[in-house]
């Protein structure tokens, strides 16, 4: 293991630490900006990578971002204000997302975003046990295998 792998952060715990500032009816909306968030990292790593095959996946999982983030923000009529007014609440996740992965390895950025992926996962049954609509339920509970989906992928990076 590199000094630069060993010293990889916890993206979970990270994320715990900021979403415990945040109403817990808003953090899915927070969430799903975060996915949107990610897409662009997909995308930008696509764009650079060499591999057509790999281009393609990350291209894939941008799109499943994508569509974690609509599926969530269609529970709210007010998704994208919400999601203005949590940013500017809290300006250092807009930071956090930049420099977190910033001057990294490829390889330890991909391994960060799958660890990211799989604590997406166990978040979106979270919210979908917690929530009383069974329609809602299942809406989170269906963006749990994206994630996984996610994760997956880039595991076959490593």
């Amino acid at each position: 293991m590199t000094d630069s792998e060993s010293n990889i952060p916890n993206i979970a715990e990270i994320l715990a630490g900021v979403l415990r500032n945040i109403d817990p009816k808003l953090q899915p909306m927070l969430l799903a900006k975060l996915e949107r968030l990610a897409a662009q990292r997909y995308r930008t790593w696509a764009s650079d990578h060499p591999d057509q095959s790999v281009k393609e996946g990350l291209l894939a999982c941008a799109d499943r971002e994508e569509e974690i983030a609509r599926r969530v923000e269609s529970l709210e009529p007010n998704a994208s204000a919400i999601q203005d007014k949590l940013l500017s609440n809290n300006p250092a996740l807009l930071d956090l997302n930049r420099t977190l992965f910033e001057g990294r390895p490829l390889k330890v950025q991909f391994a960060m975003q799958a660890e990211g992926e799989r604590a997406g996962a166990a978040a979106w049954k979270t919210y979908a046990a917690g929530a009383s609509d069974p329609s809602v339920q299942e809406l989170l509970q269906s963006c749990s295998p994206l994630e996984q989906t996610n994760a997956d992928f880039l595991q076959t990076l490593l």
